[in-house]
């Protein structure tokens, strides 16, 4: 199994369009500001044919450690869900197969 990263995306992106390494690199970086800027005011990001990004508020709670067993408190904390959208659902599962 491998791992896409940024700067994969970079150079997939100078190949198909022809951008420079550096205009790549930063197109990259202003698509990731852009959508965690979004999360952060409390914005969904719908982007198509991918899906929904939104941030949840998790309510503290009793929780356990499952190691020890031992009861202890598990913060209050604000956390990224992503929903796919069906398209996307398809896709995976049709590869997968």
């Amino acid at each position: 199994m491998s791992t896409i990263t940024r700067n994969d995306l970079a150079i997939k992106l100078r190949n198909q369009f022809g951008f420079t390494a550096a205009q790549s690199g930063k197109l990259v970086d202003l698509i990731f500001d852009e959508i965690c800027e979004a999360l952060i005011n409390g914005e969904d990001v719908k982007i198509a044919g991918l899906g929904t990004f939104r941030i949840l508020d998790k309510a503290a709670r009793i929780g356990r450690n499952p190691k020890t067993g031992e009861s202890a408190i598990v913060t209050a904390r604000r956390v990224t869900a992503f929903r796919p959208c069906n398209e996307f659902r398809t896709r995976v599962s049709t590869k997968a197969q």
